[in-house]
Order: structure tokens, then C-alpha cells, then sequence
């Protein structure tokens, strides 16, 4: 069985992540964000990158500050604009930072299929808007879809709640939106975990993303995110 790699430090769980990579971010809004790694990836100096997550920052904090500091060219995201999302807006409005919008449900589908080696799917979602725009179509059993190819991650940056020595993982309640899917649709997984215990402490049935899909994990003391109000 694969056995992911512990790690001491966050600087460790981010180093090689290479310039013009594409990084899947988990996180929904502040629920379940790295926010250890995105830092660490801040201080690792990687630049160029495409980023993957459902949002495109809060604040000033997590996405928004590896956004602050210059190192994203392009989003991919369902929900790009909130009202703490000013760091995003105004890169944006600069012509500093590409955006792809994508449909929640498309989009969780689209990591869903790289990760299951799914070369491509029709979806209804989008049909007839401008998101559709040269996208293959066609209609199945009287009804209209829009072909939809997966994303996949050089890397996905996750958080879970526990790990065991093998590096199999489990979740705290919303916190785990989108990690199982990015876990495994990128070549290299990296986790950040509150509590790691020895293998065998888990019931294998809680276990929802299995240390197969994990290549390195860090541990790292529990942080309350806050943002301010928009600018």
C-alpha cells in the first residue's frame, strides 16, 4: 500500500512546486482552506500559477495574499467575486490575473473526472450562456449539453482534520468540500492535517481519502482566520 510521506515542516510539504504549475486549492470560502501551505507556497517563491478552488480569496489572508504577492496568472473558480474578495477585483480590473468561471457543480465534476481518468463529459449546466461559448454541444434524449473536459491539478493543497502514519484521511463536517475530489486529481497531494495518530487508530469506514491519492503530509497547530469588512 502507498504510505504518504510525514513531513516536519510546511516549508518541506511545498518545496518543488515549480513555476507555471496548476495548484488545486481546497477550501470553500475559509471552511477547509490550507491556509499553512498557501503561506509556505508564498515563502517557496513559486510564480506563474493557475489556481483551482471555489473561491478566489477572502481578505488578505490564504488565496488572497499568494494573490497579494503577484505569483497567480490565472483563476479557476465558481465564485470569483464576494465582498471580501477586493484583492481578486482589483487584479482583475488590472488585467494582472486571467479568470475562468466555472459552475460549482461543474467544476467539482470536472476534479470528480480527472481524479476517476474520465477523458471528458457532457453537462447540461450552462447551456445557452456565455460560458457555453465555443464548447462542443449536442443534444441527448432531447435535451442540451455542454462538453466539459476535467481539471487536473500539478498539485492540490488540502487540509484534513486527522491522518494516520499511512496517510489516509478524514474531514471535519464542511471543512471537507472539495479535498477528496483535488486529492485526487493532481500528480502530487499535499496535506496539512491538526492531528496525526498511529495507523490502525481510524475505522477504516470513516476513512475518506485513502493514502493512495496523499504523497505528503504536515502537521500543524489549529489558526482562526478573521477578515475585515470590504474595502
Amino acid at each position: 500500500m502507498s504510505r504518504a510521506r510525514i513531513l516536519d515542516t510546511v516549508d518541506e510539504a511545498v518545496s518543488g512546486i515549480e513555476d507555471g504549475s496548476t495548484v488545486l486549492v481546497g477550501g470553500f470560502g475559509m471552511a477547509g482552506m490550507p491556509f499553512d501551505l498557501i503561506d509556505g507556497l508564498i515563502r517557496q517563491g513559486a510564480k506563474d500559477l493557475t489556481i483551482v478552488s471555489n473561491n478566489a480569496g477572502n481578505g488578505e489572508v490564504g488565496l488572497a495574499a499568494l494573490l497579494k504577492a503577484g505569483r497567480v496568472r490565472k483563476v479557476i473558480c465558481s465564485f470569483p467575486r464576494q465582498s471580501d474578495s477586493y484583492v481578486f477585483d482589483e487584479l482583475y480590473r488590472a488585467g494582472k490575473v486571467e479568470l475562468e468561471v466555472v459552475p460549482q457543480g461543474s467544476l467539482a465534476e470536472r476534479l470528480r473526472a480527472a481524479g476517476a481518468g474520465i477523458g471528458a463529459f457532457f453537462c447540461p449546466t450552462a447551456v445557452g450562456t456565455p460560458l457555453a461559448e465555443g464548447k462542443e454541444t449536442r443534444t441527448i434524449d432531447g435535451r442540451d449539453y455542454v462538453l466539459e473536459y476535467p481539471i487536473k491539478g500539478d498539485v492540490a493543497l488540502i487540509s484534513a482534520h486527522r491522518a494516520d502514519g499511512m496517510g489516509n484521511l478524514v474531514y471535519r463536517k464542511t471543512a471537507r468540500n472539495f479535498g477528496p475530489v483535488m486529492a485526487t486529481a493532481a500528480t502530487t497531494t499535499v496535506v496539512q492535517v491538526g492531528e496525526l495518530v498511529p495507523t490502525g487508530d481510524l475505522d477504516p469506514e470513516a476513512v475518506v481519502t485513502p493514502s493512495v491519492y496523499v504523497d505528503r503530509i504536515v502537521r500543524v497547530e489549529a489558526r482562526h482566520y478573521t477578515v475585515q469588512g470590504a474595502r
